[in-house]
């Protein structure tokens, strides 16, 4: 195993282990038959080629190391989608009560959305791996958003790639249009946010009775 690999195993071993603890925290709410704020979760850790990108662009050294640990806090990074707004404080109140986590730092871009139109709720948090050397603390970025703010980061991110962060005027107009399109969508939700969840909570019943009639072939 090369340096890189050892270096980022640690991250590989936080993500995978918070990404199942948090998966869990959905699956108490579903036990006790109870609306979860959390709808999905997924984590990564940064790609190499993509770690060497950053280093270039905060002129640090590239180098697997505690400095490189400090200054990029997204190396892991999870990512917890919500189905509501409102969803996003309740998830961000479970994160800070919890006692396998240290809270470092929050940066709140719902309240005050990047020029751009993006919209999340980042934490980074320290997160402590076991390994047969003892204890490493692992700095994990969280970023916390609904499925709306999820489809238009993810798009941007793409654009942001081809265009290297300087969009035509055109492009930028239409995802700031669109940045406006999903806010309105989250807020539309959250007005019938008890009807969904009424409409869910009969679907799932439905489909743990078994009660599905299959269409006849005759």
């Amino acid at each position: 195993m090369g340096q890189w690999d050892r270096f980022l195993e640690n991250y590989k071993q936080a993500v995978d282990e918070l990404k199942v603890k948090f998966k869990g925290m959905r699956t108490q709410y579903e036990i006790e038959n109870t609306n979860s704020p959390i709808e999905f979760v997924t984590g990564r850790v940064k790609p190499i080629a993509s770690i060497y990108d950053k280093t270039l662009e905060k002129g640090i050294a590239f180098e697997p190391s505690a400095n490189l640990s400090q200054e990029l806090q997204d190396i892991a990074g999870l990512r917890i989608m919500c189905p509501f707004v409102d969803d996003i404080e309740k998830v961000v109140k479970l994160l800070r009560d919890r006692h396998d986590i240290i809270v470092v730092e929050e940066r709140d871009y719902i309240s005050h959305e990047k020029p751009s139109g993006y919209r999340s709720y980042h934490m980074i948090v320290e997160y402590p791996v076991q390994t047969i050397h003892g204890k490493v603390h692992i700095l994990v970025e969280i970023q916390i958003r609904t499925l709306a703010m999820n489809f238009w980061a993810s798009i941007e991110h793409s654009l942001n790639y081809k265009y290297k962060g300087i969009f035509p005027e055109e492009i930028k107009n239409r995802l700031q249009s669109a940045s406006e399109a999903a806010n309105r969508l989250d807020e539309e939700m959250s007005l019938i946010r008890t009807e969904i969840q009424e409409a869910q909570k009969y679907f799932s019943d439905y489909k743990e009775g078994g009660n599905v009639n299959f269409p006849s072939n005759s």
